[in-house]
């Protein structure tokens, strides 16, 4: 994950393992996670977010009358828009999403790793990297911070378990 060949400001990344018994879990199986959480916490969050930043003249995800619709119907294409989020990269394992912003830029990288022992075992790693453009960004980071260190590790945990649960087989009904 690249960005103008500059360092990042932050970065930090969290990973999970879970088995893909199919396989078939890629990077638009995992936006698709990724995107259509269910949350009440993490969405009124972002709602206050976005009433807070718009007083600041900053990027909000706007009005999204049907989320899951909008995910559901995505194939999170270079330049697509989901929310806040655009995507920027794409490849068979990787789903590269983010906003450059006035005050700051943040890329997600989603990373699918299948493991080098021939088992059905993969990661998934959520990369998010922040570069700032003034102290506003710094401040407003300083402020989203401690959420955004314990949203991000329960959404991936959210998201191994549906992985999982959507592998299951299905219940054998005599």
């Amino acid at each position: 994950m690249e960005k103008d060949d500059h360092l990042f400001d932050y970065v930090d990344s969290y990973h999970g393992a879970f088995s893909d018994v199919n396989p078939s879990i890629g990077a638009t199986e995992v936006g698709r996670m990724f995107f259509s959480r269910k949350s009440n916490v993490t969405d009124t969050l972002f709602a206050l977010r976005n009433k807070v930043v718009k007083l600041f003249g900053l990027k909000t995800s706007g009005e999204v009358l049907d989320r899951q619709k909008l995910v559901e119907n995505s194939t999170f294409e270079p330049g697509q828009q989901l929310g806040l989020f655009k995507v920027y990269d794409k490849t068979e394992n990787e789903l590269v999403v983010g906003q450059d912003d006035k005050h700051l830029d943040f890329r997600v990288s989603l990373l699918v790793d299948s493991l080098l022992d021939g088992t059905s075992q993969k990661h998934l790693t959520i990369t998010t990297a922040v570069t700032f453009h003034n102290r506003f960004g710094r401040f407003y980071f300083f402020l989203v911070k401690p959420f955004h260190k314990w949203i991000v590790p329960g959404m991936l945990k959210g998201m191994i378990e549906r992985i999982e649960n959507s592998q299951l087989p299905a219940a054998n009904l005599v």
